[in-house]
Formats: structure tokens, sequence, C-alpha cells
């Protein structure tokens, strides 16, 4: 694979970490990149600037400690509320700018925002414009195939970004209507690959390093994007280099490691978004760590413990001795 560049911003490696809202925090992104992702882009910001004040955007505007490049997600309908945006996050410390075409979700799609986008290309060529001239940033697009199986314009959305000035190109193989259902399809990131000349990097069920390696020979991308296969498993960045540059797969980490993995980072969330908080948001991802380690009935004890400091007096008490 060549040399992965967005704007004067070199990419390490080709192993990069989807933005997924609800996940990707800073102390998930921090995890990543600590564990060898190579990229990492933020929770979608909104581009109505009266939110700003609201708890959840301050916490998603948050990149203390975070290794750069800093990209900041953006997402919106209207051109100018865009590019205003994308300055503003420029001016509070983004590096890079990515536009949200891609969120399916009903409440995001009802506001005709991520991937409902794709249904008017002249407004995506719209957005694009604004939002490449607002700032001297690098803007990037996260998108898909298309609306339904009726209606994947992806290659001319590419060509419409392209155009506009868009440095990077990604590209979920879903379309809006199927979501997160259905299997992702890889061959038009092939042609989009064959036909542009910006950065093509593909992104839907890459799980393994093996399917890692199989999407990047078909699609011939520039790199590829990991999502949900990182819940619990943010060791999987450096497995797929590993694959994608030796051959060969580290060895799995061991149910210390895990855990200890696990500790710390429930540690994080609480720093970051205090006890009460921190608590309820640490639960989804003690289930995701601890799947497949049978420890079924320690896992429903622990996801019914209401305070930050029990939370972690129960881990270190049940698994980290027991373990260790």
């Amino acid at each position: 694979m060549s040399t992965l560049n967005i704007g004067p911003y070199h990419i390490e490696h080709p192993v990069m970490l989807a933005p997924m809202a609800g996940v990707t925090d800073r102390p998930f992104r921090q995890l990543c990149r600590n564990l060898g992702a190579s990229y990492a882009v933020s929770e979608m910001l909104s581009c109505d600037l009266s939110l700003l004040k609201t708890a959840k955007t301050q916490y998603r505007m948050n990149h203390d400690g975070e290794p750069g490049p800093i990209a900041v997600q953006i997402a919106g309908s209207d051109p100018k509320k865009m590019a205003t945006a994308a300055q503003f996050n420029v001016d509070n410390g983004a590096q890079i700018i990515d536009i949200n075409m891609g969120c399916p979700q009903k409440k995001v799609a009802k506001k005709k925002c991520g991937s409902a986008l794709l249904s008017d290309p002249r407004l995506v060529a719209d957005i694009c414009r604004h939002v490449v001239n607002a700032t001297q940033a690098p803007i990037t697009l996260k998108t898909r195939l298309g609306i339904d199986s009726d209606h994947k314009n992806i290659m001319e959305i590419a060509h419409i970004a392209e155009q506009a000035g868009i440095t990077a190109l990604f590209i979920h193989g879903r379309t809006k209507e199927q979501k997160y259902q259905g299997r992702s399809e890889y061959d038009l990131i092939a042609a989009v690959k064959k036909q542009i000349s910006i950065p093509v990097i593909a992104n839907g069920d890459i799980d393994s390093p093996e399917k890692a390696l199989a999407v990047i020979k078909q699609t011939q991308c520039d790199a590829i994007m990991i999502g949900r296969a990182a819940q619990g498993n943010p060791w999987i960045f450096e497995q797929v280099n590993s694959y994608l540059t030796t051959g060969q797969i580290p060895k799995k980490p061991s149910q210390t490691e895990i855990i200890q993995v696990m500790y710390e980072h429930i540690k994080n969330l609480h720093d970051f978004y205090g006890p009460i908080t921190g608590c309820r948001i640490a639960r989804k991802h003690i289930k995701w760590f601890l799947k497949g380690l049978d420890l079924d009935p320690i896992t429903c004890k622990l996801m019914k413990i209401k305070s930050a400091e029990e939370q972690l007096l129960f881990i270190n008490q049940n698994l980290l001795h027991k373990v260790a």
C-alpha cells in the first residue's frame, strides 16, 4: 500500500478507528490510538453552534492529551452553518474536519443530515464547497454507497467530493436503508478507487486481520477503518497492522491483560465524565471487554453496580486479583 497523507498530515499506517456516536469519545480514541490505531475521528458534532454549552457537546469537543492529527466530524444540512462550524472547530484545535454523510440513524436522517444527504447530490456539492472554502484545514468526507439498493450513487458523490476539494473519502459499504444490517459490499468502493485520485478508505464489517487484507486486495483502497469490531477489542488495530506488514498475527491478549486494560479504561471514563456519568457509560464497555471470557455471573453483578468507586473495587477484588 502507498503512503497515506491527509493534507499535510502523514498517517503512520492504514488501520484507522471509525467514528461511532456514543462510542468514540476521547477515552476510547485514546485507548485505540495507544493500542495501535493510526488515526481516529471524533464523535459527530452538530453544526448548530447554539448547542455548544450542552454537556454532550463539551465532552465531544474535548481533545486534551490526544495525539494528532485531531480530526473532528461535523454534521448538518445547511452549507453556511456547516462552514461556520468547520471554522469554529479549527479555531478550537481541530486539524482535520470530517463531514458526516454516513450516519443512518433516524433522528439524524429526519433532519436531512448524515446519509440522508445522499438523496440530494446538489446539496452534497454545496456543503462540500462551503466547508472546503471556510478553512485551510483538510476536509474529508465520510459516506455510504447511497440511499438504498436502487439508488447507489457513491460514484457521483465521489466525483462531487473530489471536485469540491475534499482530501480523502471514507466509504462504508452499506446504504442508508441498510443501517448496519446485511453485509458490506466492496465492489463499488473498488470502482470509486479506480475513478478518483484522492485517498479512499474502506469501512464496514472489517473484523479480523484476514478480512482487512481481503478488503484491501479487493478494493485497492488506501486504508481501512474499523468500527464495531474494536468495541472490547482495541488490540485489533495492532493485529491487523502486523498481519498487513509481516503476515503474522500477534498473540491475542491474555485474560489478565484484557481485564487490566478494561480497568484502566474505566478509570479514564470516570475521570473524564465524572463518577455518575462515567459509571453509567462504563457498563457497555465492561460488557464488550468481558464478552467471551466465560465470566457471565461476574459480568451480571458488575453491570448492576451504580457507584464508580464500587465498580472499580468490584473489578479489583473479583477479577484482577483472581486472574493475576
